[in-house]
């Protein structure tokens, strides 16, 4: 079919472009629907594609359509737009009124994930079967693109549509599991991956059902996608294979396109090639929060599905001789995580734990891991109300953790990096470290990994002497325990095919139970422990803060701390914050202790002798440096005391007293009045003042106590890298900031009113409240160094 631009101009659709300017949402949804019963395909082929750019939004992110990522359920717009875009709704009726003519629409090849691009532009055939017999060759220009079909085009729009640059409205914020679209990827899901019962044919179509338009072959299964195994030639993308139907496909193969994309388009930014190169050949793509939230979703929900397979088709073989066959839709489930997600989620997983910042928005990133790792969370058995937490995790899924074991293992070392370098004081990262110590140490999944290990670890010269004598039966000389050999035969070549699939087969395996991780794990151990000790001095710091102030604080008569907050804390971490770091803390203690069968005796001991270490005055020592050209230089693990405030430089304001920022406790109008009235008079005045505060006698010491000399204070140290200045070019000068202090107008107030008491009129008390301002000053002059001396 010709491309949509090369057709005669449709009056329809300039009447569209017309109403979506002058015409409510509402109204032109009426329009739609009531467009998409009477025309005939050959008119709404000409509207689909714009149709399809004004609700997603276009692929460049230039036209924003109807911003599904941030249309709130609250919004009234809400329910007009899910009632149109519903499974059932009269957009996909549009698309299987459509499909059913089997039309085809282009998507550029620019806009592909970066490895399915890369395959097409070096003539190779993606792996994907998605992406099989659709290319377009132009016959001008340079420009490559694929022709989808009607369901195919819609599927990547809303699939692109999360991945396309969101440019917020000011002032319009909202949940991202809350939002339009969000909603619709989750109703989708349940729609085309039905935990019960099975999809729901099309009930537009006239002829009852609609075609699949590229069912798999026989000699394409669900076995061979997904699975990159060295040995397998790659296909030349000039000699694609014919696909001949399937009748047996027709069934799921819209839940297959649909799953497939959003795999590709959602998971498939990173290859196995970028990271064993460690570059990419163009600027790598970073996911967003919101892209995170939505892949939990899809984890979620593919767990489900899959876990809803009947008991008796899980533990069917493939190659079973039985009278009775699966469902398409049950042998779907059967490999659905593992063919379809594994190697594109590990890679996704991996690339975000590399390069996520180190702050508590990880948190998405981290709970899509550890929804993928615990299926047993998404099983019937989760609605019991009286399901122990606690509980071990069931034998049956040995055969997930040993298929999965690099995302159990090397994720968790990589993690483990991220640990190290986090503020730990901060209640969020400490919840984050809580969360994946509780999970790896429930009952029974410590050694099922182990288990996984010694697997992928046994030689292979064993492996070839036990092979062939697996396969003897007793009356052949072989022996019962045969069968179990060649169990464990088919368990290790299961572990080993995993690990070189998703790390290639010169990977160096890391033991997550060796001695290298066990002594990681010590080094973090003991950043718990100086976290926790941290969080305890700054709950002690807020406590003594409580106590010594009062509502007089307002004024500035309590602490003169700026926030009242410790060094090394942000403002959440005081209170109620820190005792629930202390409270994660003990408990990731306690379960990394569980994971990694540590003496408890020797871990209480070490984080005994590392408090006491702190309590004899660590703490006030500089953070950990070298010398270097410039000066100090921070080591790793002096940046690493500081992140958990364990150490800190004496840090103290060496600019123009006057130039300070406004304290809390202090009138900003004030403070920048007096500013401008005590600078003329230092302008006017600041000679004689430099004359009286340079004399030796008794008037230059009254004059040094009233006016602030910069010669007589005591010398600050400075930073190593701070640029050292030949002199202060500071004279001595008057300084009225200290009137604009609240403390200083409470005690003038108090005073007016005292003489108030006393039958003093304004001027009887100004006169008093300065006599003893001088007397004072005299006090001081005669004194002072006395004091200074004691």
């Amino acid at each position: 079919m010709a491309a949509p631009t090369l057709q005669q101009p449709s009056y329809l659709l300039a009447n569209l472009k017309a109403d979506s300017t002058t015409k409510p949402l509402l109204q032109r949804c009426q329009d739609l629907v009531k467009i998409i019963d009477e025309y005939p395909a050959k008119e709404l082929h000409l509207i689909f594609p714009w149709l399809v750019e004004s609700v997603f939004g276009s692929l460049d992110g230039v036209i924003a359509g109807w911003n599904l990522r941030l249309l709130q359920s609250r919004s009234n717009e809400y329910n007009i737009v899910m009632e149109f875009l519903n499974p059932s709704g009269p957009m996909m009726k549009l698309v299987y009124k459509l499909q059913a003519e089997d039309y085809k629409y282009e998507i550029p090849v620019s806009y592909l994930p970066g490895p399915v691009k890369a395959c097409i532009q070096e003539g190779v055939l993606p792996d994907c079967p998605l992406f099989h017999n659709k290319l377009q060759f132009p016959l001008s220009g340079l420009t490559l693109s694929l022709a989808l079909n009607p369901f195919e085009y819609f599927m990547f729009s809303l699939a692109y549509c999360l991945i396309t640059p969101k440019n917020s409205p000011p002032g319009q914020h909202g949940s991202s599991a809350d939002s339009a679209y969000f909603v619709l990827v989750d109703t989708y899901l349940k729609y085309f991956l039905p935990s019960e019962g099975s999809v729901a044919p099309s009930p537009f179509d006239s002829r009852g059902s609609v075609s699949a338009p590229s069912p798999r072959s026989s000699g394409v299964s669900f076995a061979g996608y997904g699975v990159h195994s060295p040995s397998l030639l790659k296909h030349h993308i000039f000699h694609q294979p014919s696909v001949n139907a399937d009748p047996s496909a027709q069934e799921i193969w819209r839940s297959e396109t649909l799953l497939q994309m959003f795999v590709e388009i959602w998971l498939h930014h990173y290859s196995l090639e970028m990271y064993q190169k460690l570059q990419s050949p163009q600027e790598p793509f970073t996911p967003t929060e919101e892209h995170v939230l939505v892949v939990r979703l899809l984890v979620k929900h593919l767990h489900a599905f899959s876990n809803s397979l009947k008991p008796e088709q899980l533990s069917a073989s493939p190659s079973a001789h039985s009278h009775t066959h699966p469902s398409p839709l049950e042998e779907f489930k059967r490999v659905v995580v593992q063919r379809f997600v594994q190697q594109k989620l590990y890679l996704f997983l991996q690339h975000c734990f590399s390069y996520w910042p180190l702050d508590a928005s990880f948190r998405a990133v981290l709970e899509t891991w550890l929804s993928y790792i615990q299926p047993w969370r998404y099983t019937e058995e989760k609605s019991n109300p009286q399901t122990d937490p606690n509980r071990a995790v069931p034998d049956k899924w040995e055969l997930f953790v040993q298929e999965n074991l690099l995302i159990y293992t090397k994720l968790f070392q990589v993690f483990l990096n991220r640990a190290i370098r986090t503020d730990l004081v901060n209640a969020k990262n400490a919840l984050m470290v809580f969360r994946v110590s509780k999970v790896f140490a429930q009952q029974n999944l410590t050694e099922m990994i182990q288990k996984g290990e010694q697997l992928f670890l046994e030689p292979e010269h064993v492996l070839h002497h036990r092979q062939p004598r697996g396969y003897l039966t007793p009356s052949q000389g072989g022996s019962y325990l045969s069968s179990r050999q060649r169990v464990v035969t088919d368990m290790v070549f299961r572990v080993k095919s995993h690990v070189y699939a998703l790390e290639g087969q010169d990977c160096q395996y890391k033991q997550m139970f060796g001695t290298e991780l066990r002594g990681a794990i010590m080094k973090l151990i003991q950043i718990i422990a100086q976290a926790r000790q941290t969080a305890k001095r700054i709950s002690d710091h807020s406590n003594e803060v409580a106590a010594n102030n009062s509502f007089l604080s307002w004024f500035g008569l309590g602490s003169s701390d700026l926030n009242n907050t410790f060094f090394g804390a942000e403002t959440e971490e005081s209170g109620e914050c820190v005792k629930k770091t202390h409270e994660f803390l003990d408990r990731a203690l306690d379960n990394l202790c569980q994971i990694f069968k540590l003496n408890q005796g020797q871990l209480t001991q070490l984080i005994s002798n590392l408090c006491s270490a702190q309590d004899d005055g660590n703490c006030k020592q500089l953070p950990d440096c070298v010398q270097g050209e410039n000066g100090l230089i921070l080591t790793d693990l002096g940046r690493r005391q500081i992140i958990n405030g364990l150490r800190r430089f004496d840090i103290q304001y060496q600019g123009d007293p006057e130039l300070q920022p406004i304290r809390s406790y202090e009138n900003a109008l004030l403070v920048r009045l007096f500013y401008r009235i005590s600078s003329l008079l230092n302008d006017r005045f600041g000679d004689h003042m430099s004359t009286l505060c340079s004399r030796p006698d008794f008037l230059g010491r009254l004059s040094r106590h009233y006016f602030t000399d910069p010669a007589s204070g005591t010398k600050q140290r400075q930073s190593p890298a701070s640029p050292r200045t030949p002199g202060s070019d500071r004279r001595p000068r008057l300084s009225l900031r200290p009137l604009a202090s609240y403390r200083t107008m409470l005690l003038l107030l108090l005073l007016y009113v005292l003489g108030a008491l006393l039958s003093l009129g304004p001027v009887s008390s100004t006169v008093l409240i300065l006599g003893a301002g001088f007397l004072y000053g005299l006090f001081m002059a005669v004194f002072g160094h006395k004091l200074k001396s004691h």
